[in-house]
């Protein structure tokens, strides 16, 4: 019997399903930060879709890793038919039905930190919830613009979110933000709330 490992980490990877603007080396990029996720003993998440997550979501599996999709459609057939996005590489999908804006809160409140590679508007999305609920997040610099949008989205914002790195290198990065993840792990435990009670592992503080 092969031993057992737990996987300690839920880790989400943002990025284009168009890729047409990322450049030459998102491709590699892209499966060096899936595979980095699993030698780290992280699941990979993503939202099933084309592009730069499915490109981490190959790496993750070419590890021998975990991989589960978040998908906007409610069934199978609407994921394929509807949306035209993929099942290759995935282990679980779970269809959310909530579309794009809804299944980008539910993927990032399911993972404990957070991936950007390069990126559009989708992809800003999942970063802006996920800084607002105080996630660890890594920004993978690249031949595309992403990181500098999100350099001066941090700079105009009036919000702070000191759990962002940024660096070039996937495994560097994976390494620096699962170290903020084990730092901050009470926040794993936090119920998000639109209100200013803080809620922590179901109670009232």
């Amino acid at each position: 019997m092969e031993p057992y490992t737990r996987i300690k980490y839920k880790l989400c990877v943002s990025g284009a399903a168009e890729t047409g603007h990322c450049g030459l080396d998102a491709f590699d990029k892209g499966k060096e930060l899936g595979r980095e996720i699993v030698r780290n003993g992280g699941m990979i998440i993503t939202g099933a879709t084309t592009g730069f997550p499915t490109w981490s979501a190959m790496g993750a599996k070419e590890e021998g890793g975990i991989s589960i999709g978040f998908s906007p459609a409610s069934t199978e057939e609407e994921h394929i038919n509807a949306y035209r996005l993929p099942l290759e590489y995935l282990d679980l999908v779970v269809y959310t039905g909530f579309g794009y804006s809804g299944r980008n809160l539910i993927l990032t409140r399911s993972s404990d930190a957070i991936f950007i590679g390069c990126g559009r508007i989708g992809t800003i999305n999942e970063f802006t919830i996920a800084y607002e609920d105080q996630k660890p997040i890594g920004i993978l610099r690249g031949s595309w613009e992403t990181d500098e949008v999100i350099e001066e989205i941090i700079a105009k914002g009036y919000r702070t979110n000191d759990k962002v790195i940024f660096d070039d290198d996937p495994k560097r990065l994976v390494e620096k933000v699962i170290a903020l993840v084990d730092s901050t792990t009470k926040s794993r435990n936090k119920v998000y709330r639109n209100t200013d009670e803080i809620v922590q592992s179901n109670v009232i503080l």
